[in-house]
């Protein structure tokens, strides 16, 4: 992801920017597509705030993982509430930045919330991040490890 994402600076929940670059090296990235208005995505998200902590604030070492937030909302200001409502502590791509489209555009995004799960190259390993976690959950994200051949001696 940090192919797609290189020399963007990302926001998160606090309102701090960081480097994609530095923030997503290494790891497995999830784009949550998803808005607060819509009710599926207000269910999901406590869902993957758990999964995202287990695997990243809870486990030692974190697992190398992070979501980036691309938001369906009307507004910058109803991102940031959805993000300090409910978000864990992943990063969102800000709302005005116009790879937001894009990205709805390459990964075919036509209704959320929707999870997909890349390889730093942006390379799809799933466009079914979302129904992963509910069926397997923890255990999911060991082969989408794999699929990203990174940091293979993770076990979750």
């Amino acid at each position: 992801m940090v192919d797609v994402l290189g020399g963007r600076r990302l926001l998160t929940r606090d309102g701090a920017w960081v480097e994609a670059e530095e923030a997503l090296q290494n790891k497995v990235v999830a784009l949550y597509f998803a808005a607060s208005w819509c009710a599926p995505s207000r269910d999901f998200t406590p869902l993957l705030c758990r999964f995202y902590a287990q695997l990243v604030a809870e486990a030692r070492p974190p697992a190398p993982f992070a979501v980036v937030f691309v938001s369906a909302d009307g507004s910058a200001r109803e991102m940031l509430d959805f993000m300090r409502e409910l978000h864990g502590a992943w990063l969102a791509l800000p709302f005005h930045d116009p790879l937001r489209q894009e990205l709805r555009t390459r990964y075919r995004i036509t209704a959320t919330p929707r999870l997909v799960v890349v390889k730093p190259s942006g390379e799809v390993i799933t466009d079914k991040g979302r129904k992963q976690i509910r069926e397997q959950g923890l255990a999911c994200f060991q082969s989408w490890v794999e699929a990203a051949s990174i940091f293979q001696n993770f076990s979750g």
